[in-house]
């Protein structure tokens, strides 16, 4: 229906209501023996002015199927204002009043006018309602979030979802009814009134929630059959662009339990903008992230080194496209940490102020089967970069490495303690500021299980634990960037930087998380044990006893005390690897980064012996 039409059907339907308002009245109070002149003129009236208010508060340009009670407050006003102009012509031109029959009338006014308009809701829901097609859904959450959820839904004829109910922890609010639908209980509800109502979604609509909040509700919602989803949360909202509506499955990001670290942006912004910033690894998960925030802040150069040309070719085109409009100059350089002497000429060439080196092999398994190649890139690697850094005079240096390094049982974990033991040796005879960065696992990035899980569950199960009591610490690839760039800003020299990732997740868990947010049930997909592999331990920690300090240099930021560093033993494996095979070079590596130095290990073989 076109808007002339549209308006010409409401033009003639409010005539008939204003006579039929005023005929009602005039009968209930026996006022039929009122002359037809009287009749016609306050009927003449009623509509003219009835006309002429409606359409000064563009009442006929109302879409009346999403009417709400803001509308109807305009409706009482433009009929209250009909009423009142009425009245003064009457005692202008008739000299009578006749208040008692203008109240009634329009008190019958108000009302079918008033119903007229909702009518097309209500229609409009009952046909929602019998639509077949529609996904019973179940709205948690009845604050002003998910009661704006609920209206949009069923105002909506093209969405798929229709609320039936909702859950609400609020005491206040359980029993009622709200916008027509109960308020069916509490969180721990979850399972039963899902059975009860044959829901099929379930959209959590509490932007307000903490992460740990949203993970205990997720947990409840996961024993159900339903899918569930989640409306944006509040800083999205309240920026404009997204809607309530807008919601998306849950992430496995969403259910680490705590809430992501943020960024000083003034103290970064200090040593980043209009600064000269060199990344190593940066066509890789972590390094390419950090490439996109530090873009954020605006150094002068942004200079994109790495080994593989195609993952360096794809971060500088996105970058240099997202910041066209910037004066960043963005370099690629195509170079193999294991040669000394292009980093060294990289470096000198260009002169860095800050360096984040994110280049390193991470592989467990692999690693312990190619040792000498974790020892040249991370160890020999790291040695490289730190000198040339050195020597071209860069002011901070941040080197990421992992809880792996923390008693290493693996040869990844000891090569990246090592290359620690190298940076906090540089910080403490170098003009540099030499920092390391330590966390755990990154969801999402290459070769962690997520994606694993993921082609796994697409192939059709089962998804592969190597044990059911294995546990990691996890974070998100934008937590992973900010915690180095962070580290950067508060480096003093020598330091080793850990961040608070709250209580450790059971990998078991995490499969089954994935298994559900991927729509099926763990048992059609199935979880198969397939041990501990070489390396591995069953849970990995973030500092070394002799290493914790209790006291926070940021929000959810740790300073590691520092160790022994064992540099001379460090140059002296150096010398020593050429001649080495795996096996003994799997066990200077592992001795070396626990400390086990070879006079200590002669002196527990006597004592032993």
């Amino acid at each position: 229906m076109t808007y002339r039409s549209r308006r010409s059907l409401l033009l003639l339907l409010d005539s008939l209501i204003v006579i039929l308002a005023l005929y009602i009245s005039s009968w209930l109070l026996d006022f039929a023996q009122t002359s037809s002149n009287t009749f016609y003129i306050q009927a003449g009236a009623l509509l003219l002015f009835h006309h002429c208010f409606f359409l000064y508060f563009k009442l006929y340009k109302k879409a009346w199927e999403y009417a709400s009670v803001g509308e109807l407050v305009i409706i009482v006003k433009a009929i209250g204002l009909t009423f009142l102009s009425t009245g003064l012509v009457q005692l202008l031109v008739m000299g009578d009043l006749q208040l008692k029959l203008l109240s009634v009338t329009w008190m019958i006014h108000v009302l079918l006018i008033g119903g007229s308009r909702l009518v097309w809701r209500v229609v409009r829901g009952n046909l929602n309602r019998s639509n077949g097609k529609q996904k019973r859904t179940l709205i948690v959450g009845a604050g002003a979030a998910g009661t704006m959820l609920a209206r949009q839904l069923m105002n909506n004829s093209d969405t798929e979802l229709f609320p039936v109910s909702f859950i609400d922890d609020d005491a206040h609010k359980k029993m009622l009814d709200i916008m027509g639908l109960p308020v069916c209980g509490g969180v721990s509800d979850i399972v039963a009134r899902t059975k009860e109502l044959n829901i099929d979604n379930i959209v959590i609509a509490i932007p307000s929630l903490s992460k740990k909040q949203l993970y205990d509700i997720y947990t409840e919602c996961a024993k159900t059959s339903a899918k569930t989803q989640i409306i944006p949360m509040l800083e999205d909202l309240a920026t404009g662009r997204i809607s309530v509506t807008e919601f998306r499955d849950v992430q496995v990001e969403d259910l680490l339990g705590r809430e992501p670290v943020e960024l000083d942006i003034e103290s970064i912004s200090g040593y980043v903008t209009q600064k000269v910033v060199l990344v190593t690894g940066a066509g890789g998960s972590i390094g390419s992230e950090v490439c996109r925030q530090i873009a954020r802040f605006l150094p002068e150069k942004l200079i994109l080194l790495g080994h593989g040309e195609n993952s360096i070719y794809a971060i500088e085109h996105e970058l240099k496209e997202t910041y066209k409009d910037s004066n960043i100059k963005f370099y690629t350089e195509i170079a193999d940490l294991q040669d000394a002497d292009k980093m060294m000429s990289v470096m000198m060439a260009l002169r860095p102020h800050v360096v984040y080196h994110a280049a390193a092999h991470k592989h467990v398994p692999l690693m312990e089967r190619n040792p000498e190649e974790a020892f040249k890139n991370n160890v020999l690697g790291t040695l490289n970069a730190a000198r040339a850094a050195n020597k071209s005079k860069v002011e901070t240096f941040v080197m990421i490495s992992t809880d792996k390094a923390v008693n290493p049982t693996s040869v990844m974990g000891a090569t990246k303690r090592i290359a620690e033991m190298i940076i906090q040796h540089k910080g403490r005879v170098s003009q540099t500021k030499f920092v390391a960065v330590r966390f755990g696992n990154v969801l999402g990035s290459r070769g962690s299980v997520i994606p694993l899980f993921k082609k796994q569950i697409a192939n059709g199960g089962p998804v592969t634990v190597t044990h059911p009591d294995m546990v990691r610490y996890f974070m998100t690839i934008p937590e992973a960037s900010r915690l180095v760039i962070q580290a950067g800003a508060l480096a003093r020299g020598g330091e080793v930087f850990v961040l608070d990732m709250g209580d450790p997740v059971k990998i078991t868990e995490l499969a089954q998380n994935v298994i559900r947010m991927s729509g099926y049930s763990v048992d059609e997909i199935g979880i198969e044990y397939t041990g501990i592999r070489p390396g591995e331990k069953l849970f990995e920690e973030m500092l070394k006893d002799d290493e914790v300090m209790d006291k926070q240099v940021y929000p959810k930021i740790y300073i590691g005390k520092a160790s022994d560093i064992y540099f001379d033993e460090i140059e002296a494996l150096i010398e020593e690897f050429p001649k080495m095979n795996q096996a003994e070079l799997r066990v200077r590596l592992l001795d070396l980064a626990n400390h086990v130095l070879p006079e200590s290990r002669q002196k527990l073989a006597t004592v032993t012996g």
